[in-house]
């Protein structure tokens, strides 16, 4: 099968400072290819303010306005085009005839090994060096010694399918010298069985697995916790379903609290759920709400009329509005431990950015980290990514009282959450 042709995509730069960027995609139509877009806007950084998307179930058409989100690193808007193109089914006379395209070849999984003096903010730079690379992490585990030392293993993989270049290998070295001096030394290679020891988080307890998948926030949770005003009206979120609109699709309307990666929480959900989607409109932000109206159908065309599918979809929404990203305090023995866990889209992709959210926010809070690590949590109806931070016990937040306990919570979550 042919590739996607160069004008698929293309990216307009605001025509004064500070104006979005407009992205354009015009290729053939597959389930879920606007979660794999919106992903891959995420990805880089990037915030949605408004979009548009059209199809007649062979060709589509998407417009988005973005802009660089305030925490994101530079963006490199040539290789955001590179990979947009990626996503694109091809545009070759086959796709029209159904031939299935071939299965893509999963992308080798490196090891790079970190060592260093500890400081505040060592992981969250190495890992803001990966971005701006485009090197994804994939698991990590983070160890610091008792004398003052990190031992970091980043299993990662290159959406630039470059890594096993020299080239590409002394450009990671040279921006992580750059970025951290010379009081390090790091190795890459091909990783082998540590990455298949390291798919499974370590075993949750029972209450703590109970408290981190919880489908809905608790009353409990809201006076435990003090969540702030934003998370509160979260349960205030709406999503309705409607059959008289259109006589061929089914309108689906959310109005919800705007947070960062909501259009690909959407897009992930109906994704996983086989919908299809004719025509979208993502308005923008009005009073710190946002509003999608989409007229869908199933795989096979039709409108959802069975009302028993029509709640689960508008459950599995609703607990993407609610809860897109979990964040907990616990203790692992004597240790404070943050938890962190987002669902895993059926084709096995985690949400992008989250390391590096949490990363920032640590470093931002001056609290180290101890020794940190990502693993897959599976529950009775879906897979989990989970990140674990052992912290350490000498930062200014005092962890035994609530809080200490409440502040380091709301600021990871904010910060995940783009507030």
């Amino acid at each position: 099968m042919g590739l996607p042709t160069d004008d698929a995509v293309v990216i307009q730069k605001g025509k004064k400072a500070g104006e979005p960027y407009v992205i354009t995609v015009n290729c053939p139509d597959k389930t879920g290819l606007g979660c794999d877009i919106c992903y891959t806007i995420l990805d880089f950084g990037l915030y949605i303010i408004k979009g548009d998307v059209s199809t007649d179930g062979i060709w589509c058409y998407v417009i988005l306005w973005v802009v660089p989100h305030a925490s994101s690193p530079m963006v490199r808007w040539a290789n955001l085009k590179e990979r947009l193109l990626s996503v694109c089914p091809s545009c070759s006379v086959s796709f029209y005839l159904t031939q299935p395209s071939p299965p893509a070849a999963s992308s080798p999984v490196y090891l790079l090994t970190f060592c260093s003096h500890d400081r505040r903010g060592l992981l969250h730079d190495v890992t803001q060096v990966l971005c701006e690379l485009e090197l994804t992490i994939q698991r990590v585990k983070v160890t610091t010694t008792p004398d003052g030392r990190v031992l970091d293993l980043f299993f990662i993989t290159d959406n630039l399918e470059l890594l096993h270049t020299k080239e590409r290998q002394d450009e990671t070295y040279k921006q992580l010298h750059a970025v951290l001096g010379q009081s390090f030394s790091c190795e890459l290679q091909l990783a082998g069985s540590q990455f298949d020891n390291l798919q499974c988080v370590s075993s949750l307890s029972p209450s703590v697995a109970e408290e981190l998948f919880r489908c809905e926030l608790s009353d409990n949770e809201f006076r435990t916790q003090a969540l702030s005003p934003d998370m509160m009206n979260l349960k205030r979120g709406s999503v309705t379903i409607d059959n008289s609109m259109s006589p061929a699709h089914t309108l689906l309307q959310i109005d919800c609290v705007d947070h960062k990666g909501f259009l690909y929480d959407i897009m992930r959900t109906l994704k996983d759920c086989n919908i299809q989607i004719a025509y979208g409109r993502f308005s923008a932000v009005n009073k710190g709400q946002r509003e999608l109206d989409l007229f869908i159908g199933q795989k096979d065309g039709k409108k959802i009329v069975d009302p028993d599918k029509q709640d689960v979809l508008c459950s599995r929404l609703k607990a993407e509005m609610l809860h897109p990203l979990r964040v907990i305090i616990t203790y692992r023995g004597p240790d404070t431990e943050l938890l962190v866990a987002n669902p895993v889209e059926l084709s096995g992709k985690g949400r992008p950015r989250v390391f590096y959210d949490v990363t920032l926010a640590m470093k931002t809070l001056g609290i180290c980290i101890f020794s940190a690590e990502i693993g897959r949590h599976c529950t009775s109806d879906l897979v989990w990514e989970v990140y674990r931070f052992l912290l350490d016990e000498n930062c200014r937040f005092d962890m035994s009282c609530m809080v200490g306990r409440n502040q380091l919570v709301d600021k990871v979550r904010r910060t995940l959450m783009g507030w």
